[in-house]
């Protein structure tokens, strides 16, 4: 008996990360490349509806998420998109997840707060948060592009 299989051609559901500083274009090139790749496209927009300004170049259906960002809400979001049959879903932006409003990172905070289990332990349930959203990304069986900001460094040079 082989544990082996000849190898075949299929098809893979791209999993993309647009970073740059805030006004770099990450929504205007996700949901270009999004058209570019065809179908039905879904937009997660925690940017304040920041992406319905593009509705004049670009078709697509949005879901405007609110604070608390909770990891679960994205995990949702996602679930839905499956379900509704969309082709390509746009997260914009991923970052709020890890330091907006109710992120993982305000949720650590809180935890560190309550005095149960310590600053070093208590990254376990966090963890395991970040991890369940990720896998929710990288299992679902359409496209998801996921936007994120970077931190904009400046240097004074003489």
């Amino acid at each position: 008996m082989s544990f082996f299989k000849k190898a075949t051609r299929k098809s893979v559901k791209l999993k993309l990360a647009l970073t740059g500083p805030s006004g770099s274009g990450k929504t205007y090139s996700a949901l270009k490349i999004a058209k570019g790749m065809g179908g039905r496209i879904a937009v997660l927009d925690t940017e304040n509806g920041s992406a319905s300004l593009y509705s004049h170049l670009f078709d697509f259906d949005v879901i405007e998420m609110n604070p608390p960002y909770l990891t679960e809400k994205y995990e949702k979001a996602i679930e839905a998109a499956v379900q509704e049959k969309y082709d390509v879903l746009v997260i914009d932006s991923l970052s709020h997840s890890w330091s907006m409003e109710g992120g993982l990172l305000e949720q650590k905070e809180q935890l560190d707060a309550r005095g149960k289990g310590n600053s070093y332990t208590n990254w376990a349930m966090i963890t395991k948060k970040h991890e369940a959203m990720k896998s929710a990304i990288l299992h679902s069986p359409i496209h998801v592009i996921a936007t994120m900001r970077s931190k904009q460094d400046y240097a004074l040079i003489e």
